[in-house]
Parts: C-alpha cells; sequence; structure tokens
C-alpha cells in the first residue's frame, strides 16, 4: 500500500466525488475515508484468534437483552440471606 496519509486521500477524495462534491465537508471525508482505510487494514492482518473464533454479535445483544431484563425483574440466581 502507498503511504497511508496518500490512500486516506485518495479514498476521501472518491468518497467526495461519489457525494457529488459538496463544499466545506473535507474534514468528514477524511475522516470516513481514514476509518474505511484503518479498519479495513485491522481486519486484514486481524490476530489468529479472531479469525477461529467470530464472535456472534447477535448472540452477545441477546445474551445482554436477557441480562438486563433479570436485572429489571429484580430475580437472580441467587437468594439473599
Amino acid at each position: 500500500m502507498p503511504n497511508l496519509e496518500d490512500a486516506i486521500r485518495e479514498r476521501a477524495y472518491h468518497l467526495w466525488i461519489a457525494d457529488g462534491q459538496p463544499e466545506g465537508q473535507a474534514d468528514m471525508y477524511w475522516l470516513n475515508a481514514q476509518r474505511e482505510i484503518l479498519t479495513t487494514s485491522v481486519e486484514g492482518s486481524g490476530s489468529n484468534a479472531a479469525a477461529a473464533a467470530p464472535i456472534d454479535m447477535g448472540l452477545v445483544a441477546t445474551k445482554s437483552a436477557k441480562k438486563a431484563k433479570i436485572a429489571r425483574s429484580g430475580k437472580s440466581k441467587t437468594r439473599a440471606a
């Protein structure tokens, strides 16, 4: 990959062109391009552990929702003495 700054600049330019070249939003395009490139870079070089055990976000959300529901209802698996 070329210089990171050059890659971000080029991606920001393409995003800006795709949106019809609006004025006054250079920072937004730069940050969006930076996020895309860095995210792609991190995903491409992710650790073996992360690749071996992908996280099912639906499952995580379901478990979190169940815990929150139990906490609101005042029920728990342990009882106070």
